[in-house]
């Protein structure tokens, strides 16, 4: 295993995260490499319209990155409306990294853990885009912060995460059923927003709604870990409270959609 350096920044670095819980995440993006991006349907939607979002920006000639970059769905999305724009792709799993296809720019990436920061050469930059990333790491809100104080004066911004008004119906199907509610702690979007205020002009904010209608509990369950998207500090469910969690989900007629919040922020640096 490749061990990332501590980052060093202007700011102060957060307290690292528990060491456990990030092996975690990056063994379970690591088991489903191979598969994520037929699966990620909705990471591809929104890396397109991140993608969009880019192609009129006036963007300057720092460092460029994708942070939490994956595959490279953002970073080819961007490079699709903006073919003059090379993202050094930032990742925690080498795996992920490593399956990228060619035109993702294989050699254009460096692996890297999000929670110690953003790497010394990423200071000054004129872009960063995140998609489906700020979430997974420790201190969502103090890393956002420390993304926008590396950004350039007349930096960019662009940013995409899953925020807790979000499964609403798995909780509350965990709820009815007595079991623990598993899934990651996702951050408030407007907690995002209020920290990406401090330091950044807002030009765009959208808090979009995704749903889907899933008529059983393992389904959906299972569909998380195919793309990797498993892990979380609560553990999981015993198979007798797997059984009880299926019991207690809405059945397919008259079920509530089960819903993504996807924050959507296009910022810029004053």
């Amino acid at each position: 295993m490749v061990e990332t350096p501590r980052a060093k920044t202007s700011t102060a670095d957060p307290s690292p995260p528990p060491a456990a819980f990030s092996e975690r995440v990056r063994a379970c993006f690591s088991g489903a490499a191979l598969d994520y991006e037929g699966g990620a349907r909705i990471q591809r939607a929104i890396a397109w319209r991140l993608g969009h979002l880019c192609r009129p920006l006036a963007i300057g000639v720092g460092p460029r990155a994708d942070l939490g970059a994956g595959t490279g769905l953002l970073a080819r999305a961007i490079a699709l409306h903006r073919p003059d724009l090379n993202l050094l792709r930032l990742d925690n799993c080498q795996a992920l990294l490593e399956t990228a296809p060619p035109e993702a720019g294989a050699s254009n990436h460096l692996l890297w853990d999000l929670n110690w920061g953003l790497p010394a050469q990423l200071g000054g930059a004129s872009l960063l885009a995140s998609s489906f990333a700020l979430q997974w790491l420790e201190h969502p809100q103090l890393q956002l912060d420390q993304w926008a104080s590396q950004l350039a004066r007349g930096g960019w911004l662009v940013l995409a995460v899953p925020c807790s008004a979000s499964f609403q119906q798995w909780r509350q199907a965990a709820e009815r059923a007595g079991v623990p509610y598993t899934g990651l702690a996702l951050p408030a979007a407007s907690g995002l927003v209020e920290v990406a205020e401090r330091q950044l002009q807002v030009v765009r904010c959208q808090r979009l709604r995704f749903s889907r209608r899933r008529p059983q509990a393992l389904a959906f369950l299972r569909e998380l870990k195919a793309i990797g998207a498993q892990a979380s500090p609560k553990g999981q469910l015993s198979p007798a409270e797997l059984r009880r969690l299926q019991a207690h989900w809405p059945p397919r007629v008259g079920e509530c959609p089960l819903e993504w919040e996807v924050l959507l922020l296009l910022a810029r640096k004053p």
